[in-house]
């Protein structure tokens, strides 16, 4: 108990300086959104991330929608808002259940496979990434007796082009896709008991092995994995890809191969941390770099905390970017909605406060920019934006004033110094007045470089 006590008040300090120099630890992926149970999908040069949300008022689970976040480089995430929601499930009647969901592509169209807690997993297609998702089939795709097991679905599709739905606790579930991805073939396989398996499968290939990852005995629960030659096993327990530790409470595994290398994407608590010692179900996803050794085994990593997570990569500033991509911005909100003023239908950065910045990891600016564009309005007295490299107090490469636009988007410019070759790039925020909270809203913004007159 101790023992246990120091672990979890050293976690608690360690989530505390992670708020003050996040950009010297291992972060949670997102901040302005509570994002659970990673579901990251590659196609091409781009990560896509599925997520469930947790509610900013959530105590124990309270998840209404599936979310979605892009990556190119592992460290830079762009928010895409909700791609969908329990409202798109006609026969589902509820407001509360959205679990931790799958995604795959096959044929130019992608499946998200959803598990509706207590009311088996369910099954939606779209022809995009980011919808809109619709439900094919007006019912659950597997619903069985004992439905409260249902959950976690991890979906694989094998170089023979047969597909299999992995899921279940504390057993696990396997039955084979017909093509059409939508309907199910055979008989639904209950596989031999996996040690220390709970819950979470989750599926993948390399080389001549099958890897089935999973939250292993909760709780706390880690992260464990079993081999197979074959993708309906039998599976031999290997060990843990990340052990149990009092630092988290749950986990749920996301493995993929990007750009070279591997990846395990997980869930921990350290994000409310910051905010308090005490537990809710409000959670992160966090990532961590994953090797193998010769033999095909994982070696164990230790708690995401404590991994380094490198950029893949450097992050183009010459084009539009949207506000809602960072690779830090704790404190801000990003919305659709504007409670005050009229709808905007693209995603913005909000509950921006004094002395708030987002973080964009490794710009490359090559031989130079000299003006930076930024889309801002502002309903009352407005603030500043300070553009900083490398930290928050660093070189102060330009600055733009946004007054009083009464909710109407303006393109801002300043003159920016000092932007050549690779840095960090601070989006720092400032009050011009007493008014210290919620200063303006911020949409985008571009570097370019223009001539010199």
């Amino acid at each position: 108990m101790k023992k246990n006590f120091i672990i979890l008040l050293l976690a608690f300090i360690s989530v505390n300086a992670m708020a003050q120099k996040p950009q010297t630890m291992n972060m949670p992926l997102v901040q302005t959104k509570y994002t659970a149970d990673p579901a990251p999908y590659v196609h091409g040069d781009t990560i896509y991330l599925y997520t469930t949300h947790d509610e900013d008022d959530a105590e124990g689970f309270k998840m209404k929608d599936w979310l979605l976040y892009t990556s190119t480089d592992m460290v830079n995430w762009q928010d895409h808002g909700a791609v969908a929601s329990l409202k798109d499930f006609p026969w589902y009647k509820g407001d509360n259940g959205a679990w931790a969901e799958c995604v795959v592509e096959r044929n130019g169209k992608w499946y998200m496979y959803c598990p509706i807690h207590g009311n088996g997993i369910g099954v939606l297609v779209a022809d995009s990434p980011f919808g809109p998702f619709k439900d094919p089939i007006g019912k659950p795709l597997v619903w069985r007796t004992e439905h409260w097991s249902d959950i976690d679905p991890s979906v694989w599709i094998d170089n023979d082009g047969r597909a299999y739905m992995y899921w279940g606790n504390p057993h696990t579930y396997c039955v084979e896709l017909n093509e059409d991805m939508i309907s199910t073939k055979g008989d639904i396989m209950t596989m031999d008991k996996i040690e220390d398996y709970q819950e979470g499968p989750w599926i993948w290939k390399r080389g001549d092995w099958y890897y089935l990852a999973f939250a292993s005995t909760c709780c706390p629960e880690g992260i464990g994995y079993a081999m197979s030659k074959s993708p309906t096993g039998p599976w031999e327990h290997k060990g843990h890809i990340m052990d149990h530790t009092p630092r988290t409470r749950g986990n749920h595994p996301g493995i993929i191969e990007f750009k070279g290398k591997w990846y395990c994407f997980g869930l921990t608590y350290d994000l409310f941390r910051l905010e308090s010692s005490r537990h809710a179900e409000r959670r992160c996803c966090m990532a961590a770099e994953m090797t193998y050794n010769a033999d095909g085994t994982i070696k164990e990593l230790p708690y995401f905390q404590d991994c380094k997570l490198e950029q893949v990569g450097t992050f183009n500033p010459y084009r539009r970017v949207e506000a809602e991509t960072m690779a830090w911005g704790y404190g801000l909100k990003t919305t659709r909605e504007n409670p005050s003023g009229p709808w905007n239908p693209t995603l913005f950065v909000t509950d921006i406060d004094d002395g708030e910045y987002i973080l964009v990891k490794g710009v490359d600016f090559g031989k130079g920019a000299n003006e930076l564009l930024a889309s801002c309005s502002s309903q009352m007295f407005g603030g500043r934006m300070e553009i900083r490299l490398d930290a928050t107090d660093g070189w102060k490469a330009g600055e733009i004033d946004i007054p009083n636009t009464k909710f109407k988007y303006e393109t801002f410019r300043t003159r920016l110094t000092k932007c050549e070759g690779v840095h960090d790039v601070y989006f720092v925020f400032k009050s011009n007045s007493m008014q210290k909270k919620n200063l303006f809203n911020f949409d985008w913004w571009e570097a370019k470089k223009v001539k010199e007159i």
